[in-house]
């Protein structure tokens, strides 16, 4: 793995990491956590582009991931704050059953501080997440929606989108007023993530 010069990690965090990739590798051959194209570069294509979410966020608080799926940011971004004592609290959502068990097996082996919700976003009470994250849910109109019911009102949201973000964000604007600051992706250079504040509907 090309894990030790692309993270600054100590190394029982990176042995956590690459043990999680293996589990991710080990279970979707029975489920469908990755795609089958990308399952061999798990390391490349889903950790280290969910690592980079991690140091965009304040230090402390309730992290609330959305969609959890496969673990991608939450689980990763739960073995970094491990790693560095950060005072997070965890809750990852996912409606599918299946992958809330793996989730949660992730959780268990490797000892992490972190609940999982599996049920669907909307019919959640209002969680009140000091951080809110979501890869590959939605689109940024319905990751707004999502917000309203979930983010504190001082809380932040980190949504990493695709080459099209721009277009996500002209859109979204019809309906939501906001502040959005835009990070270029360091693993996908037409990509940003977003860092947004103060979600209200107009």
């Amino acid at each position: 793995m090309m894990a030790e010069g692309a993270l600054d990690v100590s190394r029982e965090t990176l042995g956590k990491l690459e043990a999680f990739a293996e589990l991710v590798q080990k279970w979707t051959a029975k489920i469908n956590l990755v795609s089958k194209a990308s399952v061999e570069q798990v390391w490349e294509r889903h950790i280290l582009d969910s690592a980079q979410i991690y140091d965009l966020a304040p230090a402390k608080g309730h992290w609330v991931d959305l969609g959890s799926g496969g673990g991608f940011p939450g689980i990763v971004v739960a073995i970094l704050s491990q790693g560095v004592a950060a005072d997070h609290k965890f809750t990852l959502v996912e409606s599918d059953q299946r992958k809330a068990v793996f989730l949660r097996t992730a959780i268990r082996e490797l000892n992490l501080d972190a609940t999982v919700l599996s049920e669907r976003i909307e019919s959640i009470a209002p969680l009140e997440a000091d951080v809110l994250s979501a890869r590959a849910l939605a689109d940024l109109s319905d990751l707004f929606g999502f917000a309203s019911l979930h983010l504190a009102s001082d809380g932040l949201a980190l949504f990493p989108k695709g080459e099209k973000w721009q277009k996500e964000i002209v859109s979204a604007r019809e309906l939501w007023s906001c502040q959005i600051d835009a990070i270029k992706s360091r693993s996908n250079p037409k990509a940003a993530i977003l860092k947004i504040k103060d979600i209200v509907r107009v």
